[in-house]
């Protein structure tokens, strides 16, 4: 077994190894734009868990994961040609939905905001009538 410290080392190089890649030497058109946004590797070094996301959402989740699986035997022989372990884990991805929740969040958020603003401003506007009301009585 592997110390937690190696096991991150381990994580982080195949998070870079890995993203430059896909950009550098992918030529596959689903992979354009995808963002590695994890990698956890087991502590036996039997498997690496990759979470990916893109731009678009996950309307291109089943595409891009389908791409990754494809490519998955050239990526994980490339990788071990730039890392010196052993054994190399075998690659397994994942779809991360993390950016999409935080878009909905954030419009979420905004959505309220903007209906206090709303609120405020009707409130501000009947106490406004009611005072122009009163003043001419």
């Amino acid at each position: 077994m592997v110390s937690k410290t190696r096991l991150t080392k381990i994580a982080e190089r195949i998070w870079e190894e890995l993203s430059e890649i896909l950009i550098m030497e992918s030529s596959d058109p689903r992979l354009k734009g995808i963002t590695i946004t994890d990698v956890k590797v087991d502590r036996e070094l039997a498997f690496a868990d990759i979470y990916v996301c893109t731009i678009e959402g996950s309307d291109h989740s089943q595409a891009v994961l389908s791409a990754l699986e494809h490519a998955q035997g050239f990526l994980r022989s490339e990788l071990a040609h730039r890392m010196d372990l052993r054994t190399f884990p075998r690659l397994r991805f994942h779809w991360d939905p993390t950016l999409e929740h935080a878009d909905k969040i954030e419009r979420l958020i905004k959505t309220i905001h903007e209906e206090d603003v709303t609120e405020h401003s009707i409130e501000q506007r009947k106490k406004r009538a009611l005072d122009n009301n009163g003043s001419k009585s």
